[in-house]
């Protein structure tokens, strides 16, 4: 038995060609990987946040003072989504439930555009605001615009995740 095993495991030369097929192996792994690594970052997404960057880059002040002089105001929004849809619960500074002329949401992916979509919301009679259309599950972000008298109150953007069943988690 032990001459059996001595014959089998009997060492052998190693020649160059031993390390040519290691140097080809090891490479051949690493090339592919980084071809089917570009090949999804390609058609996943396309990387695009703003169509124009410098144009972007010059209206940042004006929308960071608007923002600022929303943000004043004190207004607060809850979000929920369950199996019927997405509401939005809006209050004041004093966390009274607030009404507004307009409540809009555009949502989005954090990555990829293939499900963002833009949500219009009615208010029901306790003044929540409510659209209908599930959301799958995984990932959103929220930005939410809501308008009292041509000028909007509130305008931020939530990220929330939601589960299976529909319901939101915070």
């Amino acid at each position: 038995m032990m001459q059996m095993l001595r014959a089998i495991f009997q060492p052998t030369e190693f020649t160059g060609k031993h390390m040519l097929a290691i140097l080809v192996a090891f490479f051949g792994v690493i090339i592919t990987v980084n071809l089917m690594m570009a090949r999804f970052a390609i058609t996943s997404w396309s990387g695009l946040v703003v169509p124009n960057t410098y144009v972007a880059s010059q209206q940042f002040n004006g929308k960071a003072e608007e923002a600022r002089a929303i943000s004043a105001l004190g207004y607060e929004v809850d979000l929920g989504a369950n199996a019927d849809g997405l509401q939005i619960t809006l209050t004041d500074r004093d966390g009274r439930v607030a009404r507004a002329d307009e409540v809009t949401a555009s949502l989005r992916r954090p990555v990829g555009t293939h499900e963002d979509r833009e949500l219009v919301f009615n208010a029901n009679q306790a003044g929540i605001y409510v659209a209908d259309g599930r959301l799958a599950e995984g990932e959103w972000i929220a930005h939410v615009t809501a308008v009292k008298d041509g000028q909007a109150i509130y305008h931020k953007a939530r990220r929330f995740h939601v589960e299976a069943d529909g319901s939101v988690l915070k």
